[in-house]
């Protein structure tokens, strides 16, 4: 049988196994055509911001999600997130896609590792069943449902007639009363929020955002509780209850009707029902300044009732199984015999053991969701997925190694591979050679970041990747060596006693002066003692992997403050004012409003992004175009990358010497490839770290603490991040860096190890020295890695 006749007898249906890409342009990609194996684990690589993400993310996963919501009716697509098509010509054999991305999870106050990933609800259902005494529905092991009882008349209108009925009714939910179910009470420091010897009018409200000219100065002025001329030290008692506790109350200013409600109440409600680590820097100044927290006296920070923490099985509540290490809690269920609720016994077993099969057995389902980092939240939401049966699905992953040791690389490597034999088609982002080895297929996007990528440099096997002669191929077997001679430390940072969540009391001084790496497997206590432990007022600036607040209109530009300078240069030499040069401010393009596109909602159908006749895509006025610096106009001078414009503003005529100081930090920390007008919204997470880093740089502080800062950097580019760290030491500053990666351990002065496992099995100090003497002494599974690592 020849082997044209084989080909004709095999069914279509096997001939589609194959995702194919062409003329892919999101972003920066540049008609990019790829064609990707079905079933199969593609890994795709390239430096920071050569277009991985925007191929991986913004073209196939986005148009896979977007045919899905599709297939629903108007109505729940009205729910559904609108999704825009991605700029591609062919995109086919595309399959369902899950996409498990880097994003934080919300930092609510009320969310925890249980409430996000179902175990809860599940452990709610069976105290509701099987708990002692028997106290009521799941929702009374609820910490987010109050109890409520009321009674009333109700009208009922039946056959033409009018009936009173008298009703009561009562939910019993699980919430403290006392802290509302968030675990901790406030108290607010009264002479953080005015100075008592001045009157309104002469600005004593000392909060953020309440200054007498705005909105709220409008309200308390025109309230007539109190005279704003009088010095608040000379209020009777009922004018300063007025003034702080009054509940909300309609009132009328200048014919407006408002709502008038005390400070307290009000700063409870703007501030405290928000996580203290989403605000902005001096939002979050003012509260650490103003409001201590204190866990709640009733509950004991459980946030639980005291009704729902009597209900027990085996002398245990919801709230000690809810407080346990998962892995312990898995062995506490997995005793428990019950034949009346075994499916629901039988779905918690496997939830809780798939959260210690992913290196996630040290965490515990009390634990509020928004302390995870990125990477423990990654894999949090791998857990859904772990054991789907479905098969044929496109899974997406962005960096999965990020916040895992080594030890545990092998471990998600399994997962990964295991995801593959079911007979789905895996798509991972990466950069560790650890995980770029186990793939079936590699696409290597590049040759630089921004506009110098965006096109497929590899695509073929990990052996042929390595051959190619790409950036990524030359640089796969790179390995750090130990350094010759370590720096000596100049003072020290002592920490004593440290018991933040799993660490035992620990001791430790760390040297200053120096670059310092702080390993151990992940959950074994290294963020505890690093942001947990160092004593306030040490001045540490800490720059972690949280995401940037910011708009589509935010970019680096005003992120670091470089706009200010650059509207003072373009108003001085042009003798007009810098506001002209702003989008968001007078120099706005009147039709889009400085936004350079416009956008049309259509309801539940995805939202259509136009760019602005007027102003072309620019922004700004045709007016404020005309007024130049350097012969540039600010709408090219936003296009600019960073590296040009650092030489554009370092000398002739648009010599700025404010402005190229700070994009001298920026090209410093690897970005000098993004351009100063493009939207933060659009940034990887390594990318904003490094925004911050930069930003961070100009602080006159002496002590550095960074996460993680080769999340999201190319082999190529770590050199780049360790010569910035040297430089940061050599010029006097101490560093202190969280990291897995094994070249930054090689290049550490001095190392500091956690362990020696993750959880209630970590939380020591199993080494402390020099890298050398950790690869000698090979007594942590850290030294076991470095040392395989730097081939001693």
């Amino acid at each position: 049988m020849s082997m044209d006749d084989r080909s004709a007898a095999a069914p279509a249906a096997d001939s589609h196994d194959l995702i194919r890409v062409q003329g892919a342009r999101e972003n920066n990609l540049k008609d990019v055509t790829v064609e990707l194996p079905k079933r199969r684990l593609t890994v795709f690589t390239g430096v920071s911001g050569s277009g991985k993400s925007s191929l991986v993310f913004s073209t196939i996963a986005a148009e896979s999600q977007r045919l899905i919501n599709e297939t629903y009716s108007a109505f729940i697509q009205g729910f559904m997130p609108t999704l825009a098509r991605p700029e591609v010509d062919v995109l086919d054999g595309l399959t369902t896609a899950i996409i498990v991305d880097q994003e934080r999870m919300a930092a609510n106050p009320r969310s925890t590792v249980g409430t996000a990933t179902d175990a809860n609800a599940m452990l709610r259902i069976l105290f509701s069943r099987l708990g002692q005494p028997h106290i009521g529905s799941p929702q009374a092991f609820s910490f987010n449902v109050a109890s409520i009882s009321g009674a009333g008349a109700v009208t009922i209108e039946r056959g033409g007639t009018t009936t009173k009925e008298r009703r009561s009714f009562s939910i019993t939910g699980g919430m403290c009363p006392r802290c509302e179910g968030t675990g901790r009470v406030t108290d607010i420091d009264l002479t953080a929020l005015y100075d008592d010897s001045k009157s309104l009018n002469e600005g004593a409200i000392t909060v953020p955002g309440y200054s007498m000219d705005g909105w709220y100065g409008r309200i308390y002025r025109g309230s007539g509780f109190f005279d704003p001329d009088k010095p608040i030290r000379r209020y009777t008692k009922k004018e300063l209850h007025d003034l702080l506790h009054k509940e909300p109350t309609k009132i009328k200013v200048d014919g407006i009707n408002l709502t008038y409600a005390g400070l307290i109440p009000q700063i409870q409600k703007s501030f405290l029902s928000k996580d203290v680590e989403a605000m902005q820097p001096h939002i979050r100044a003012f509260v650490e300044r103003a409001v201590t927290f204190t866990v709640c006296p009733d509950c004991g920070g459980t946030r639980l009732s005291e009704a729902a923490r009597s209900s027990k099985i085996k002398g245990v509540n919801i709230a000690d199984a809810c407080a346990m290490q998962i892995n312990d809690l898995a062995e506490w269920v997995r005793g428990l015999r019950e034949p009346s609720v075994a499916p629901l016994l039988a779905s918690l077993q496997h939830t809780l053991d798939s959260f210690v099969e992913i290196g996630l057995g040290y965490l515990s389902l009390d634990r509020p969701s928004g302390t995870l980092s990125g990477g423990e939240a990654q894999r949090t939401k791998m857990i859904r997925h772990l054991g789907s049966s479905l098969t044929d699905v496109t899974y997406v992953f962005d960096e999965p190694t990020i916040g895992l040791h080594p030890h545990d690389i092998q471990q998600m490597n399994r997962l990964l591979l295991r995801l593959r034999d079911k007979g789905n088609t895996v798509l991972v982002v990466e950069h560790k050679p650890e995980t770029i080895a186990i793939a079936d297929h590699v696409v290597d996007l590049g040759p630089g970041a921004g506009t110098a990528g965006g096109t497929v440099c590899f695509e073929g096997t990990v052996e042929g990747l390595r051959a190619s002669g790409t950036l990524t191929g030359r640089h796969l077997d790179d390995r750090a060596a130990l350094k010759k001679s370590v720096r000596t430390p100049t003072g020290q940072l002592p920490i004593r006693k440290a018991s933040t969540h799993n660490l035992r009391d620990v001791d430790v001084d760390i040297p200053l002066g120096v670059l310092v790496v702080v390993t151990g497997v992940a959950g074994s206590g290294k963020s505890s003692l690093v942001h947990g432990s160092i004593p306030p007022g040490a001045g540490v600036v800490s720059i972690d992997q949280g995401g940037i607040r910011g708009s589509r209109r935010s970019n680096p530009a005003t992120y670091t403050g470089l706009l200010d300078p650059i509207r003072k240069a373009f108003a001085k030499t042009n003798g007009v004012k810098p506001a002209l040069f702003s989008a968001n401010s007078e120099g706005a393009c009147p039709n889009c409003n400085g936004a350079g596109v416009i956008y049309t909602d259509l309801a539940m159908m995805a939202g259509v992004a136009t760019v602005c006749e007027e102003c072309e895509g620019r922004r700004f006025q045709a007016s404020v175009l005309e007024y130049h610096l350097g012969g540039r106009n600010i709408a090219e001078v936003l296009a600019m990358p960073v590296s040009e414009a650092a030489e554009f503003f370092g000398a002739g005529e648009a010599r700025t010497p404010a402005a190229h100081r700070i994009l001298t930090r920026l090209a410093d920390v690897g970005l000098g490839y993004l351009s100063l007008g493009q939207p933060l919204t659009t940034l990887s997470g390594g990318e904003r770290q490094r925004l911050k880093l930069a930003t961070h740089m100009a602080e006159q502080t002496g002590v550095y603490v960074l996460d993680e800062p080769t999340t999201g950097l190319h082999l190529a580019d770590v050199e780049h991040l360790l010569g910035l760290l040297d430089r940061l030491v050599d010029s006097g500053k101490s560093v202190i860096v969280i990291e897995h990666h094994q070249a930054v351990m090689a290049h550490a002065d001095w190392i500091i190890d956690l362990g020696p496992g993750a959880g209630h099995d970590g939380g020591r100090i199993v080494f402390e020295g020099t890298p050398a003497d950790l690869v000698a002494a090979r007594s942590t599974l850290t030294g076991e890695h470095l040392a395989a690592y730097v081939g001693a």
